[in-house]
């Protein structure tokens, strides 16, 4: 692909190039102005990681069971990692008996199988299931809550700590939205193996069936997980995640004063995320993006290229707007390194934070020989050019 430019040049000045382009992938700010109830909100883009909706993403709140998305995290690494099978069995304390709240109704003293405790967390919201779980993985559930609490920061949660494994009221028990985004996008990338546990619709356990608390799984728009959650603090909130035409969102949505409310706002913002934004991929790794003019070497220019493809979220009105710009300082002195970093590529557009991108040589170029070099530099003194 070609894009008219106007070029800027001089020897050991910056060369700027002015790219006609629109849309490697690249987490970036790019937030748009959308009024919603919710006391706290993202939307992120899977893909792009680019966050299309921010209203308070980092501000640590009480998430109630949206947390049991830690607990869940914590299991699955263990069934990867080889430590547990599906069939292996937790033994069920008086303590995760006598649990309040949701419920799977687990027995006292009975043992229950690894599988069955990950639908009766992620479908019924048990909170003695993630008792039985905690006491099963660490000891006691405070010891797993600092276990939370330690692989929740090593995998990016930067605004959460955790006292234990169900989300129960606590004050030092909180996560922002953007960590409730991060972990739902970890799950999802971490552990495709287990992810379709969080689209089954019931579960019956002892001959109780319940449903799936998450209202949008049963309204045919591409939603396949993650989680709700509800206190009298914290009010009603919900991690989800949609795909549509092989695109996924991740929502997080806080402070809601009803199910209903949970559920419509949630539907409403997903359905404008989908509508109002798009991924353009804009460049392809390793296609050349533009040519840089070189001084004494064998090859007159040097392909500019990424390493990787390069796409991007954004409102078709960010789009319309776009500037994309190739900056670097030319001609560039051979020898050249393939892969050398020599150019700066710059992406900006309202509503996103500006993006500088490394462009590498996409080939090597060696330096002339002393008879060429001569007659360059002859040629350059004589005709200032580079005698092409």
């Amino acid at each position: 692909m070609t894009y008219p430019f106007t070029r800027v040049c001089s020897r050991a000045l910056a060369t700027v190039i002015l790219l006609s382009a629109i849309g490697m992938t690249v987490w970036v700010h790019s937030a748009v102005a959308f009024d919603t109830a919710a006391r706290e909100v993202i939307l992120i883009d899977a893909e792009t990681g680019s966050v299309i909706l921010n209203k308070d993403a980092d501000k640590p709140a009480p998430p109630a069971s949206m947390s049991k998305l830690m607990t869940i995290y914590m299991l699955f690494e263990r069934l990867k990692e080889g430590a547990l099978s599906l069939d292996d069995t937790m033994s069920v304390s008086e303590k995760a008996w006598r649990m309040g709240g949701s419920k799977m109704f687990v027995e006292v003293n009975s043992n229950v199988s690894v599988e069955d405790l990950i639908r009766g967390i992620v479908v019924q919201s048990g909170n003695d299931a993630c008792i039985v779980v905690a006491e099963g993985l660490s000891g006691s559930e405070e010891a797993f809550a600092e276990a939370m609490t330690e692989r929740g920061r090593e995998i990016g949660l930067t605004n959460s700590s955790f006292t234990n494994s169900t989300g129960w009221p606590d004050p030092g028990h909180f996560m922002s939205a953007r960590d409730l985004a991060t972990l739902t996008h970890r799950l999802i990338v971490d552990f495709p193996e287990y992810f379709p546990y969080f689209a089954e619709l019931e579960f019956t356990y002892h001959e109780i069936k319940q449903g799936n608390r998450n209202p949008l799984l049963y309204k045919n728009i591409g939603a396949d997980g993650m989680k709700t959650g509800h206190t009298e603090e914290a009010g009603y909130g919900l991690t989800a995640t949609a795909e549509r035409n092989g695109r996924r969102l991740i929502l997080v949505i806080t402070g809601l004063d009803s199910v209903q409310a949970r559920s419509s706002e949630a539907e409403r913002i997903l359905a404008w995320g989908f509508r109002e934004t798009k991924n353009y991929t804009l460049f392809k790794g390793g296609e050349a993006i533009e040519s840089a003019d070189v001084w004494l070497g064998v090859d007159s220019q040097v392909p500019l290229v990424l390493d990787d493809d390069f796409t991007i979220t954004m409102s078709r009105e960010s789009r319309k707007e776009m500037s994309v710009k190739v900056v670097m300082d030319a001609p560039v002195p051979a020898p050249i390194e393939q892969g050398a970093e020599i150019a700066t590529l710059i992406i900006s557009a309202p509503d996103m934070d500006t993006i500088e991108l490394p462009l590498k040589a996409g080939t090597a170029v060696e330096q002339q020989g002393i008879v060429g070099r001569l007659w360059s530099a002859a040629t350059y003194s004589v005709f200032g050019s580079l005698g092409r």
